[in-house]
């Protein structure tokens, strides 16, 4: 039977719309980190492959993936620098083995000045600090001249980029760092190291805008996401703290002309066996900025020492200075649909600044029980400004 002019119009349609759509795939060009000299044994230094392999696919003017196939790849400190021609996928199957010491490089893995950058691993992919050497050598609370330890993964000036299903191990320092990066989006992430790792930070952010942490479990030896000054419009969600340090604001005000932080909300999250819940942290020094526009909501806490925690007289390691009060100003702050179990009687404690009192504290439907000898959880307010309603458990000193 022949066919129609319209039936022939449509066939036509359909095989010219089936063949873009397969030129367009055929445009992925894949660089191959083996074909470029890298062995998958977990012993040869595959550094000068990875960074070959980097700079052609960088280069390439179209759709390029980077790709590192499953096995076990030894890889020294690296700086993956943009900009590039083209999108780049840097897709991880296999496991990236940092040396057990590093020398003096301030972090492993760095991708540096790149937009549209697409970051992904799977079951198999990881990144493996080795950080049990180097927890040993980290004594910078107490020598100023401490070696410096690496952070693992290291973002800088990234921008409309993705972090996706990826693992990182036992980082000898921070897991994760983006600085200057905009409008990046890091889900399906699981981020661990032992509770007793010192400075193992899951994710920490400093002078970045629009970050969204989503759907992740972090367990690690300190902050499981700390935004850091000059960050803005932060959202963590659906994330699984513990154990570690919580969720922080800071530490702030240590520095000179440090940028505010404004804009963070923290909302369908867990918080366990952590020291910390919920912290916004300064340090008493004159140096002023802003800490404001902050939403905690919808968030359980199972055994946490310090569930809802805001101190303006932060200092980890005496003796502090403390001769001039906080002058980082803390406002517009809301606790909302916060419930569990505190592991001290103090579940929630507002000490603010002296000189600039916290305003503008909002506590709303609070729910939090301690069930240790010496009595029911209570709360301790000091130089805040607020209010509370809905259920207040433990009272209200608001």
């Amino acid at each position: 039977m022949a066919l129609s002019a319209s039936m022939v119009s449509r066939v036509f349609i359909l095989a010219f719309f089936f063949s873009s759509f397969t030129a367009a795939q055929q445009k992925f060009s894949i660089f191959d980190v083996r074909k470029y000299g890298a062995v998958a044994d977990g012993r040869q230094d595959n550094t000068q492959a990875f960074l070959r392999a980097w700079e052609d696919a960088c280069r390439f003017k179209g759709k390029a993936r980077f790709y590192v196939a499953v096995g076990v790849y030894m890889l020294g400190s690296v700086n993956f620098i943009g900009p590039c021609f083209g999108r780049l996928e840097f897709h991880l199957k296999g496991v990236l083995r940092a040396p057990s010491w590093s020398g003096h490089n301030d972090s492993w893995i760095t991708f540096r000045y790149i937009d549209k950058l697409v970051m992904r691993g799977g079951a198999t992919g990881a990144l493996d600090g080795q950080g049990e050497y180097a927890w040993q050598l980290n004594d910078c609370h107490q020598n100023a001249n401490c070696p410096v330890i690496p952070t693992t993964l290291r973002l800088e000036f990234i921008s409309h980029s993705r972090v996706h299903h990826i693992r990182s191990i036992n980082s000898k320092n921070s897991h994760i760092i983006l600085f200057g990066c905009d409008n990046v989006n890091i889900s399906s992430i699981r981020l661990s190291a032992p509770y007793n790792s010192p400075n193992t930070d899951g994710i920490k952010i400093g002078s970045s805008t629009a970050i969204r942490i989503t759907d992740s479990i972090i367990g690690t030896g300190d902050d499981c996401v700390a935004v850091l000054p000059g960050s803005k419009d932060i959202l963590v969600s659906n994330v699984t703290c513990g154990p570690g340090h919580g969720f922080s604001v800071g530490s702030l005000g240590r520095s000179q002309k440090e940028e505010n932080v404004t804009g963070f909300t923290v909302q369908n999250c867990t918080v366990s066996n952590s020291t910390n819940g919920i912290r916004i942290k300064t340090w008493e020094s004159p140096y002023s900025s802003v800490a404001s526009g902050f939403i905690f909501q919808d968030i359980f806490m199972k055994d946490v020492e310090n569930p809802i925690i805001i101190d303006q007289m932060y200092c980890p390691y005496p003796p502090c200075n403390n001769q001039s009060p906080s002058h980082v100003q803390i406002k517009d702050v809301l606790y909302k649909n916060i419930w569990g179990t505190s592991s001290t009687e103090v579940a929630v404690s507002l000490s603010c600044s002296s000189a600039l009192p916290c305003e503008n504290v909002v506590l709303k439907d609070i729910n939090l029980n301690f069930q240790g000898s010496g009595g029911p959880a209570h709360s301790q307010c000091s130089f805040v400004n607020g209010l509370s309603y809905g259920l207040q458990r433990p009272p209200s000193c608001l």
